[in-house]
């Protein structure tokens, strides 16, 4: 109850008469048109907002399910009954080269957002096959799609800070080599050159955006980030007494996935396809992260954490740091949110979700401060 109703877009008559290398948005007064695959996903939500706002018709791939998995995006949808409407999603998925050609062959987007992934770095241990199908063989059939298409495209690759692995140097920038230490890292590795391959080998505008860790209260639960302050809410809610978790000594770049997004659509815009690292710049330890989660709420994270090794990774990447200066330079994208504002926010998310008030719990901005 209460869930917007989701109808696919149905199968449309594409375009007749269109122009080879002609792109809609410069040939009519129509918005400029995006599809993005993983809409249902943190950045998918994020980076549909803020197509939205700039005036795009947005176009999502979603997955078919038996059960809803749209919650991130559901206040964006508006029944296409009722006209006037700018987001569409349509079935489709990554493993089928048949949905993603004839979904562009439909659509005729200008830009095309690859976010779609088996994202989770723990399960594609479990699951490699599956992983490397979508992650890396999908980001192939798209690019195959886009090259055998009759008008040019704008495409983004969702890359990854964790191609980087057992990393040869800190911070890790462009230029760094790629040392994948999981089933994921090495799938997002093939993604990346098979990006720089397209774009150099048949001239498409194919760039590569190596996000490290960006985090939201959209952020999935099973990641550490969400895992510790959704923890944090059940505990103080009384339902439950102990936290779970795996290496606390991974230091990770974490930043704001609202201005990640961002960093994507300006990436489209620049004037030649290139690839770069968006990061902080800064480096914290899971330890720090959690000490300050607990911290806001005045708790000794000591007597909530424990330590369970199910979650350690076969092969543990210790410690990531990004160089975002030519992300600076060049598209003129630096992050805004600090770590303890990031802490912040998605632990007053997590408590309102625990039907909590934060403002009975989280210490003010100016008493953290002065602490």
């Amino acid at each position: 109850m209460g869930r917007p109703l989701f109808r696919p877009v149905q199968r449309a008559r594409a375009h007749q008469g269109f122009c080879h290398n002609q792109r809609v948005s410069e040939s009519t007064s129509a918005p400029k048109k995006a599809l993005i695959t993983g809409i249902t996903g943190q950045d998918g939500s994020y980076l549909a907002e803020l197509l939205l706002s700039k005036g795009y018709e947005v176009h999502g791939l979603i997955r078919r399910s038996s059960s809803f998995s749209t919650g991130r995006i559901d206040h964006l949808y508006r029944d296409p009954h009722l006209g006037e409407t700018r987001l569409h999603l349509h079935y489709g998925d990554l493993s089928d080269s048949s949905s993603l050609i004839h979904t562009l062959n439909r659509l005729r987007p200008d830009e095309v957002y690859n976010l779609g992934a088996q994202s989770h770095v723990k399960v594609s241990f479990d699951m490699p096959e599956f992983t490397a199908d979508t992650t890396g063989m999908g980001n192939l059939r798209l690019l195959e799609a886009i090259r055998c298409a009759e008008w040019p495209m704008r495409f983004y690759q969702a890359g990854s800070s964790e191609m980087f692995g057992k990393v040869a140097e800190t911070p890790q920038r462009e230029t760094t080599p790629f040392y994948p230490r999981s089933p994921y890292g090495v799938s997002k590795v093939f993604a990346h050159w098979m990006t720089v391959q397209y774009r150099e080998a048949h001239g498409l505008f194919a760039v590569n955006g190596i996000l490290f860790n960006h985090e939201s209260p959209r952020r999935g639960p099973t990641f550490v980030t969400r895992k510790v302050t959704r923890g944090l809410g059940a505990i103080l809610a009384g339902r439950e007494r102990k936290l779970y978790l795996g290496n606390l000594d991974a230091r990770r770049d974490w930043g704001y996935a609202p201005e990640y997004v961002e960093a994507m659509w300006l990436m489209l815009q620049a004037p030649e396809p290139e690839d770069y690292v968006i990061a902080t710049g800064e480096m914290h330890t899971v330890r720090e992260f959690v000490e300050a989660v607990f911290g806001l709420v005045g708790l000794d994270w000591n007597e909530y954490v424990v330590i369970d090794p199910a979650y350690f990774r076969p092969t543990e990447v210790d410690q990531l740091c990004g160089d975002p200066s030519k992300a600076a330079e060049k598209l003129g994208w630096r992050p805004r949110t600090r770590f303890t504002d990031l802490v912040r926010i998605m632990v007053e998310a997590d408590l309102a979700d625990a039907g909590l008030d934060p403002s009975k719990f989280v210490k003010p901005a100016a008493a953290e401060i002065g602490a």
